[in-house]
């Protein structure tokens, strides 16, 4: 979509690049709740997140051909959903693992650090991710296993809406309520809430603070996992750069609707993807990551917490 495109041009013109956008919002979304669980505790900006996705891409990718053996959609029902499901099951275990790992060797230890000693660790640990998962497949871009249909939901319409793009809304909608639910309702939840307030007060009143940060560590790695998968299932090809740029957009999604803001990470996903998709369309693709950002910055300019962050004190 390179260049000046008229609407006319394009099958759907201006609604086909918003179901485009909301799509690709979604799985910007699904990084950037990561972002979110981990910001909201401890106020700790986990640049390593990006990359822990991409690991857990190329896990996922190792599950398909080993020990399943599945690498295209033309495989038996059976194989197809029982490769999905395992990929779904065992790649957020494997991330919820290694970050609560990275929690427990790296960040504790600086845990009543300057902020700036633990943000530059975490960058640290990112590049370290990236050279593992250099090591792991190589610098070539890797074709992800085409699991999922491609065959279009709204034929005739003159729009294109895959059970690809159904995926991926499919998984961040209720990824997103399931979140705020616990977080809102349950005995950790209101835990997590309490110590991201105040870490010394939640502890004079018995709450287990290192245990809260590591189960909220794993939710976020574990929530990497998914959206890795889904990202690996939708593009269908993983590389070991991935981890920068769409952490970096997920980033952005985090800090436009409220860093610490389940359904403001969400809005903030989705707000970028449709004006990244729209920017393409209409502007041509090296405009788009301009107008995202410019956006980004008259937001900013105006509501510092985000679309749907909530004013606070800072805390002293």
């Amino acid at each position: 979509m390179e260049g000046w495109l008229a609407p006319t041009e394009l099958a759907g013109g201006f609604l086909q690049f918003l179901i485009l956008g909301l799509v690709i919002g979604s799985l910007y979304a699904l990084i950037a709740l990561g972002y979110t669980m981990v910001y909201g505790i401890i106020e700790l900006i986990n640049f390593a997140h990006g990359d822990l996705f991409m690991l857990g891409a190329f896990f996922a990718l190792g599950l398909a051909i080993w020990p399943m053996g599945v690498t295209t959609a033309e495989a038996p029902l059976p194989a197809l959903v029982a490769t999905v499901a395992l990929m779904l099951l065992l790649t957020p275990l494997f991330c919820a693992i290694v970050n609560v790992s990275v929690d427990r060797v790296v960040y504790r230890p600086l845990r009543n650090s300057p902020k700036l000693t633990v943000i530059v660790s975490a960058i640290g640990v990112s590049f370290i991710f990236m050279n593992i998962g250099l090591l792991w497949r190589g610098a070539t871009p890797v074709k992800f296993p085409d699991l999922i249909s491609d065959a279009n939901l709204l034929e005739g319409t003159g729009l294109r809406f895959t059970w690809k793009d159904l995926m991926v809304v499919a998984v961040t909608v209720p990824t997103m309520i399931a979140l705020t639910l616990f977080v809102r309702y349950t005995r950790l939840g209101k835990a997590m809430r309490a110590t991201a307030q105040n870490p010394v007060a939640a502890q004079l009143m018995g709450i287990n603070v290192n245990r809260v940060i590591a189960v909220t560590f794993a939710i976020g790695g574990a929530l990497a996992g998914v959206a890795s998968v889904i990202y690996g299932l939708y593009i269908k090809a993983v590389d070991y750069q991935m981890g920068f740029q769409n952490g970096l957009y997920a980033f952005t999604a985090a800090v436009l609707g409220g860093v610490g803001n389940i359904p403001g990470a969400v809005l903030g996903g989705l707000t970028i993807g449709v004006v990244g998709e729209l920017a393409k369309a209409y502007l041509g693709a090296k405009w788009s990551e301009a107008v995202i950002f410019g956006i980004l910055i008259v937001v900013l300019l105006f509501r510092p917490t985000g679309l749907l962050g909530a004013r606070t004190r800072e805390k002293v």
